[in-house]
């Protein structure tokens, strides 16, 4: 079952990975691999938590990848940040990617305090044995 494609947080999450990918592109040409790499590796992290915590067993380790997800929305917006003042990113690229980093952090903030009261309503026997 694949229900978290049906998550916007993970739609969105998905566009600014593939987004990320785009706009790398010419760092590669650049010489940058490393940062470029790095700045999709942290992109495709995003999406890939909320998959993989989406399938697990209970609220609460879902709450956990939805954490992991968050972090790497902030590593990808530092890396950003780095790709811009080392003039490898525009001023107007990074804005616009910037803002899709902010729009899926929040997204993810607000479905990890969900998904984390959803945990602890429910009573410790029946989390364990969820499906």
């Amino acid at each position: 079952m694949q229900i978290y494609k049906k998550l916007s947080v993970w739609r969105k999450a998905h566009e600014l990975a593939l987004r990320v990918h785009s706009a790398t592109h010419p760092l590669y040409v650049r010489n940058c691999a490393a940062l470029a790499g790095q700045m999709r590796r942290a992109a495709m992290s995003i999406p890939a938590n909320i998959a993989e915590g989406s399938g697990r067993s209970t609220s609460g380790q879902f709450a956990h990848f939805l954490q992991h997800a968050i972090g790497s929305a902030r590593e990808l917006d530092y890396h950003l940040l780095l790709a811009r003042d080392l003039a490898l990113l525009s001023p107007g690229d990074h804005a616009t990617l910037e803002a899709r980093v902010d729009e899926v952090s929040k997204m993810l903030v607000s479905l990890r305090k969900t998904v984390s009261a959803r945990a602890t309503r429910t009573p410790a026997s029946k989390r364990l044995v969820q499906k």
